[in-house]
């Protein structure tokens, strides 16, 4: 199950600075935890009203930034001398573009942006990506750095998906892909052979409140197990915004009374692994990792 190596990531150097651009939730420690064990000192960006990290001065530096002067980021880490950068957790609130603070480079790579931001999640990624290459900056992506939060193939519980589970794993699977096409989420829940609930704006948590909701309408009142499915979407930018679960998953899963949670093989992170599969056989449920480009 895991792959933990003290090695240090392919694509870093020894003589490398690399950065974290912290959003929230558990991934940018993992990230910065896996750098300093591979002898680095990341600089770490903090996005206000996102992240949360003390004064470490022996493992790592800080830096704090509004949310609206990320554009000016490239730019303050280029002079640090960071030849690295790794955009790990999420940003719940995406600022209006007109409160947006950019450095003068930026006149070149604006209409991209603009695009960009216009067509979603994906589009505005690859701008960014863009504009952060062309500060000499290489982007790497956080299962580069920290290759053990990978979710491997197969089953990591005590407990196993059904024939039943089986159908519900391959039609979420068929509505996660759909909405990924129309770059709107990751991920889908699916109860007796159908998918009921689709990622939207809310994310993972908002999917899994809806779920639990609907419990007790129509159709779907009296009808058990049923399974959430994570997947990357298709021609999605991997070294960004990768599906991930965590304890909390499991935790909302299981209260939404879902059998299990099943997500795409070395396309999908899994933060803190053990206790994520610790908790999930502790509540009876299954956690799988289907074959990377299953479709059903």
């Amino acid at each position: 199950m895991s792959r933990a190596t003290n090695e240090r990531p392919a694509a870093i150097g020894a003589g490398d600075r690399v950065a974290i651009v912290a959003g929230s939730g558990l991934l940018p420690k993992e990230v910065a935890a896996g750098l300093v064990r591979a002898g680095h000192r990341p600089l770490i960006v903090v996005i206000d009203g996102e992240a949360e990290f003390r004064e470490q001065p022996s493992s790592y530096d800080l830096m704090h930034v509004a949310p609206e002067g990320l554009g000016r980021v490239p730019a303050m880490l280029r002079r640090r001398g960071v030849t690295h950068l790794v955009l790990a957790g999420g940003v719940a609130k995406r600022p209006p573009l007109h409160t947006l603070r950019f450095s003068p480079k930026i006149l070149l790579y604006l209409p991209r942006l603009v695009a960009g931001y216009a067509r979603g999640d994906d589009g505005l990624l690859r701008a960014i990506v863009g504009f952060i290459n062309s500060y000499g900056i290489e982007l790497v992506g956080a299962h580069e750095v920290v290759p053990e939060l990978l979710a491997p193939e197969g089953v990591l519980t005590r407990a196993a998906p059904t024939s039943g589970d089986e159908r519900d794993i391959s039609a979420a699977i068929a509505g996660a892909r759909a909405i990924g096409l129309l770059d709107i989420g990751q991920a889908a829940v699916a109860i007796g052979g159908r998918t009921i609930a689709l990622e939207d704006i809310d994310g993972t948590d908002g999917l899994l409140q809806r779920a639990r909701a609907l419990r007790s309408h129509g159709r779907l009142a009296g009808k058990k197990r049923g399974v959430l499915v994570k997947c990357a979407k298709p021609g999605q930018e991997l070294r960004v915004d990768l599906p991930t679960i965590g304890p909390q998953t499991v935790r909302d899963a299981h209260a939404a009374g879902l059998a299990g949670v099943a997500v795409e093989a070395e396309r999908s992170l899994i933060l803190q692994c053990r206790e994520t599969v610790r908790l999930a056989d502790e509540l009876g449920l299954f956690l799988l990792g289907f074959p990377r480009g299953r479709e059903q």
